[in-house]
């Protein structure tokens, strides 16, 4: 039994050496700087009070850090599963209640379940079936969206928490004239800062330093008084342990968001981790591990009062470029959030919420895809249709639904292209052995008498019929000249039972019409379904090449001289013209 496979932190503590301690030490202090503001954010995003997004921000880290397979993922609460915490829960209770509070964390423990099994039971490819274009639409929707969220703590003015853009931006532009001023100026300030900071040097927490110079400002200047919001009191101390209250209906109310947090937060945490994971080759991202450490860090933290977590963009960069060696490095971080929650959290008193909206808005809107969407838009039209469909779905329908409409896009999608693969009819190319697509290649040379076709997908029941159409159509442009047909079957890679009478049939046909059917690079496994069917020896092991040279070779060595006969009287010759000699059979 391999152990590390199961504890993939005994891949990196057993050999741990102080090189990699500095680079720990340095990492997991500026990510946990980094986590405080951004965790108190996103829990007022979550609409749950400030004081969860540090509760978030521990035991999850560890608990990742030890079953985890990246060693640079900085998970912990981001923006994404905030905005679907407050979508999801929010249907079934008051933002910011007891209530509400309690199906939050009741959530986390079901995600973490969720992932935990997918991971188990090796369930990691199905967030394949959710393609980029539409991962990108989403997410720059979703941006969109949280960011606008925050207008009403940037302003100073009361809008209705809404997930759709427009009710947003009607509501804002109803209440202008009460706009805060001083509140505006603050959370502008605070967005112009982490931007400034985040050019002049990466590695200086911007957020930590505009949380730091608003507190200061609503001290000393009384900015409260004036009625600008501020967190107030946040408690201090650990959270204790806890298990969630299982009811039926809550959980029966929460499947839905439970199911779209654990595949929308796997995703964001796997892409993240495998682009970071491509600078370093001392260690390897196995999915499903990292769906069972993503679940045992979501079920770990709803048993300390956290909401669901997942791995962060900017927070992983920034783990990875601070000298992040090992998952030491989030321990780290998590003990720094301890000691805020042991000792600093009165510090916070004064906060502005004007502040936290601005640490939403620049770690969101940098989320926003511009170049995707342009580059889809040159190279591949069909994909950039996906992306839009989803972005402007998830902005109109809301974030749900739109994540609904990304997936059956990408399922309609997955379904089309193996439906309608492509298929080409091959020549060669004079002067060697190679085989190449006629329409790319207008230099090949084709044979009247022979059609040479390559199909590029598997063959099975939803593209039996293409198959078989594609086939009619090049036949048909052949004419009478055809004699041989010779499948390339080198892209093929699966074939079941509907293919095989396909083939059967296909054959069936070509006997009555005298036409001989060849198969080229037919590979191992396709080999042995026909062996098994009995369609190999129906089609004849003769007839079944490793390419197409071999098989054309063949024909002009062996079969052709049975094919010298025309009608009486008349003959072709090697290009299928008929030529007026006596046949001498």
């Amino acid at each position: 039994m391999n152990l590390q496979r199961y504890f993939p932190f005994l891949q990196w503590l057993p050999g741990y050496s102080r090189n990699e301690l500095r680079g720990d030490l340095s990492a997991g202090v500026t990510v946990g700087v980094m986590l405080i503001p951004q965790g108190m954010a996103y829990s007022m995003l979550a609409g749950l009070p400030p004081i969860f997004g540090l509760y978030a921000s521990t035991i999850p880290l560890v608990l990742y850090a030890l079953f985890g397979t990246s060693r640079q993922l900085a998970v912990g609460p981001v923006a994404m599963v905030a905005l679907l915490i407050a979508t999801g829960v929010g249907q079934l209770a008051e933002v910011g209640s007891a209530e509400f509070i309690g199906l939050a964390i009741l959530l986390s423990l079901m995600v973490g379940v969720m992932q935990f099994a997918l991971g188990v039971f090796r369930l990691g490819f199905l967030v394949n079936f959710l393609s980029h274009p539409v991962i990108s639409g989403f997410t720059s929707a979703a941006a969109l969206i949280i960011g606008l969220s925050q207008l009403k703590h940037l302003l100073g003015i009361d809008i209705p928490r809404s997930n759709y853009i427009h009710e947003i931006l009607i509501n804002a532009a109803q209440n202008v004239d009460s706009i805060h001023l001083p509140t505006l100026a603050l959370g502008l300030g605070g967005i112009v800062v982490i931007l400034f900071i985040k050019r002049l040097k990466k590695g200086i927490p911007g957020p930590l330093v505009a949380v730091i110079l608003s507190i200061l400002a609503v001290y000393f200047l009384g900015l409260h008084e004036g009625g600008m919001k501020i967190v107030q009191e946040v408690p201090s101390g650990l959270p204790s342990l806890s298990f969630p209250s299982l009811e039926i209906e809550s959980l029966r109310g929460l499947l839905p968001i439970a199911i779209t947090i654990s595949l929308v937060g796997f995703m964001e945490s796997i892409a993240v981790a495998k682009a970071i994971q491509a600078k370093h080759k001392n260690y390897e991202v196995d999915n499903n591990q990292e769906l069972i450490g993503l679940g045992l860090a979501n079920i770990g933290g709803a048993l300390f009062s956290a909401f669901p977590t997942t791995g962060g963009f900017s927070r992983t960069a920034v783990n990875d470029q601070a000298g992040a060696k090992t998952g030491l490095a989030s321990i780290i971080s998590a003990a720094l959030i301890i000691l805020t929650l042991l000792f600093l959290t009165p510090l916070f008193y004064y906060l502005p919420k004007a502040v936290l909206a601005s640490v939403i808005m620049v770690a969101v809107f940098g989320l926003i895809d511009l170049k995707e969407a342009k580059h889809l838009w040159k190279t591949d039209k069909r994909d950039f249709a996906m992306l839009l469909v989803t972005f402007l779905a998830t902005l109109s329908l809301g974030i749900e639904q739109g994540i609904g409409v990304g997936v059956i896009l990408s399922l309609a999608m997955v379904v089309y292209r193996s439906t309608y693969p492509h298929v080409a009819v091959l020549g060669k190319l004079p002067g060697t052995t190679q085989w190449r697509n006629v329409t790319r290649f207008t230099e090949v040379i084709q044979r009247p008498e022979i059609l040479v076709v390559r199909f590029d997908a598997q063959l099975f029941f939803a593209n039996t019929n293409i198959f078989r159409d594609k086939l009619a159509q090049f036949e048909a442009e052949k004419g009478e000249a055809l004699q041989l047909v010779v499948l390339d079957f080198a892209a093929v890679n699966g074939l079941d039972s509907s293919a095989v009478h396909v083939l059967h049939d296909l054959h069936t046909e070509y006997q009555q019409r005298g036409v001989v059917l060849y198969l080229s690079a037919v590979k191992g496994p396709i080999r042995d379904i026909m062996y098994r069917s009995g369609l190999m020896e129906e089609i004849g092991r003769k007839n079944f090449f490793l390419g197409n040279e071999q098989a054309v070779d063949y024909w002009d060595q062996h079969e052709i001289m049975d094919r010298k006969e025309v009608h009486p009287g008349v003959q072709t010759n090697l290009n299928g013209e008929a030529v007026n000699e006596e046949v001498t059979l």
